[in-house]
Parts: C-alpha cells; sequence; structure tokens
C-alpha cells in the first residue's frame, strides 16, 4: 500500500517553513526563554573574565516584569546604560555597522542595592541601608595584585560625578544615595581606579533596561587558575597555571546572604 504524496507547498509556505519559521523560533527562545551574553572587558573581574560567555535565563525576566518575583542583591545582571550616561560617556555609545546608527551596547555589574535601599561609598567599602557590605569576594583579590581603590571619588562617594581624570556630568556628587523606585544599584567586581563604569558614575539603572540574570558561565570551557588583575584600564589580564573545567553556576556571594540577615534584624 502506498502512502498518498504530501501536496507540494506554496511559495509562501515554503518560504515561512524554511526561513521564516527558524528565525521565529530563534527569537522567541532568545528573548523569551534563554540566550547567551558574552563578556566585554573585565570590569567583573576576577569573577567573570574578557570573552566568557554567560547563560541568562530570560523567563526570569518577563516573569519579574510582570510582578513575579524580583532580582536579588548579588545577582550578576545584564542591562543597557541609561541614556543620559550613554550620550556623555564615549564607552557607553557605540556606532553601528557603515555608522548608520548609534546604540547603547549591554553592560554586565553586579545588583548591590535595590529599589529603596540607601547606598554609601567610603574608602572602597560599601554600606546598604547603614550595614556594611563584605566584598570580600572581590577585594581580597585586588587588594593581593596591590590596586585595591580607596582614594579615586568613585571609591569614596555612592554617586561621583566625574571617572578617568574627567567629569562626566551625569550624576552630582552625592556621599549616599537612595535607589529610586523601579530601579537598580549596581557595582562591577573591578575595584581598581577607573575598572567599571557604574551606578557610581551612570546612576541607577531602570528595572525596564535589565535583559536578564547572569545564571551561569558556558564558555570557553576550560580557563587557566590563575588571572593576574590589571591594575592598569586597558591591559588584559595575565594568565597562568594549570587548565580547569569553566562551566560554573554563578551564585551570589555569601555576603549578601549576611547582608540580608543583618537588614532584618
Amino acid at each position: 500500500m502506498t502512502r498518498p504524496e504530501k501536496p507540494a507547498l506554496s511559495p509562501l509556505q515554503k518560504l515561512w517553513k524554511e526561513v521564516l519559521e527558524p528565525i521565529v523560533f530563534a527569537v522567541v527562545i532568545t528573548q523569551f526563554v534563554a540566550t547567551l551574553v558574552g563578556v566585554d572587558g573585565v570590569s567583573m573581574m576576577p569573577n567573570l573574565r574578557d570573552r566568557e560567555r554567560v547563560f541568562v535565563p530570560k523567563y526570569e525576566t518577563w516573569l519579574h516584569k510582570a510582578g513575579i518575583g524580583d532580582f536579588k542583591r548579588g545577582d550578576i545582571l545584564i542591562f543597557k546604560p541609561p541614556r543620559a550616561a550613554s550620550a556623555k560617556i564615549e564607552n557607553l555609545n557605540k556606532a553601528a555597522p557603515l555608522n548608520l546608527w548609534t546604540y547603547r551596547p549591554f553592560l554586565i555589574k553586579r545588583l548591590i542595592g535595590l529599589p529603596g535601599d540607601t547606598i554609601r561609598v567610603q574608602g572602597g567599602e560599601v554600606t546598604v541601608n547603614g550595614v556594611p557590605l563584605d566584598s570580600g569576594w572581590t577585594t581580597d583579590y585586588w587588594k593581593e595584585q596591590g590596586c585595591w581603590d580607596t582614594e579615586s571619588p568613585v571609591a569614596n562617594l555612592a554617586q561621583s560625578s566625574g571617572i578617568a581624570g574627567y567629569t562626566t556630568g551625569v550624576v552630582q556628587d552625592q556621599e549616599t544615595f537612595t535607589v529610586p523606585a523601579g530601579h537598580y544599584y549596581v557595582i562591577g567586581d573591578n575595584r581598581t581606579p577607573n575598572g567599571s563604569e557604574d551606578s557610581r558614575i551612570i546612576g541607577a539603572i531602570p528595572r525596564r533596561d535589565v535583559a536578564g540574570r547572569a545564571a551561569a558561565v558556558v564558555w570557553p570551557i576550560m580557563r587557566k587558575v590563575n588571572a593576574k588583575g590589571p591594575c592598569i584600564p586597558g591591559v588584559d589580564p595575565e594568565l597562568s597555571g594549570d587548565s580547569v573545567l569553566n562551566w560554573r553556576v554563578l551564585s551570589r556571594p555569601a555576603a549578601f546572604t549576611e547582608l540580608q540577615q543583618a537588614l532584618n534584624r
């Protein structure tokens, strides 16, 4: 018994099946389910290195936008910088191919303050609502490198109008800063002078501009054990030692659990 032949696809059906359907499927997956994001630069050293790729569960972001749950202090967020900062800071304004348009590149930083939190930064140390945050998960590394920043304006102000020897004019100098509703306060793990362009100089991040949370590192498969941090901005880290498996979950440092317990007392 022979099976009846399937009717030939029309040109429109063929276009959908062979071209449009895979594209739509890929867009739906990457926008609503999960995607991979590349790390560009060393602002999250030592925890994330340049050119690593992280897994981002996009469904979390959409649930949060729908009012179900929220990101937590200690999460690593992927987001677009505020438009005011992008307009005034060259690194935060990129040109598309052929210079047809400009766009705000995605940044990756650690969530420090939630809406309503009051942040203080002094001598390189951070406090949240008057409670010190033990940043040893990253400052211990930079102390060992000999370039932990305790002197610059961003190490002594919750909001600083200048960085890298010039005035940005994005925010005003403030010793303390209260995070507005619907915003987050983020800081990069790189605590060297000028190591990270974050909420200290670009302001709080609107929740609507957050693309998601970095949940795990998936590439490269292997990494060198030792990475000597670049104390000079723009210098690549020196990698050495044995190679180990690089796949790892990006959990929140224990200090954030301790911070929350102190805030709940």
